[in-house]
């Protein structure tokens, strides 16, 4: 994957405000669920260290926190999500020097994905239009689906080096 680094442009990025941010001397690797006021938050299960552990726990999230009488995530959209989760967290494994936490936060509209990394180099994809690439020159096809299945990209600094990549995946 072909990187930039654009500090410059993530270094004045703030959160959105629906987020819970770990403060920067929190574990290296963790997992969270921040609901809204009228829920309780659900118990963080161990360390998230893999794709599978990332697409296994955004899933019960949606099944367990998500879904209710007055909506529930379609199969295609469970697959829209995991293969989301799994570029995210694949792309901080290979290109940011390891999974540094996982966050999974219930919207109205879907889930706001947070995956933390210890890089602190922007992919410039990250930005792109979502084409797919008309030949393989190492770089993959993982921001392309990311752009065309998420919404709300967001690339974020931490205050204690590395970045958060966040997204809102839609499931209504």
């Amino acid at each position: 994957m072909d990187r930039t680094d654009t500090t410059a442009i993530a270094a004045g990025a703030s959160p959105p405000d629906a987020m819970t941010w770990a403060p920067a001397g929190a574990p290296a690797t963790t997992a969270a669920v921040t609901t809204t006021a009228a829920t309780a938050p659900a118990p963080a299960p161990a360390p998230i260290t893999t794709a599978a552990m990332a697409r296994a726990y955004a899933r019960s999230v949606v099944l367990e926190q998500w879904n209710n009488a007055d909506r529930t995530a379609t199969e295609a959209a469970l697959i829209d999500l995991s293969l989301v989760v799994s570029e995210l967290a694949a792309n901080a494994v290979r290109h940011g020097g390891g999974l540094a936490g996982f966050e999974v936060t219930p919207t109205r509209q879907g889930v706001r994905l947070a995956v933390h990394d210890n890089s602190d180099v922007v992919p410039a994809a990250a930005f792109g239009p979502g084409s797919l690439p008309t030949k393989h020159h190492g770089n993959g096809y993982g921001w392309p689906v990311i752009i065309r299945l998420a919404r709300d990209i967001a690339v974020d600094l931490r205050p204690g080096g590395g970045k958060t990549v966040s997204v809102l995946v839609p499931l209504v």
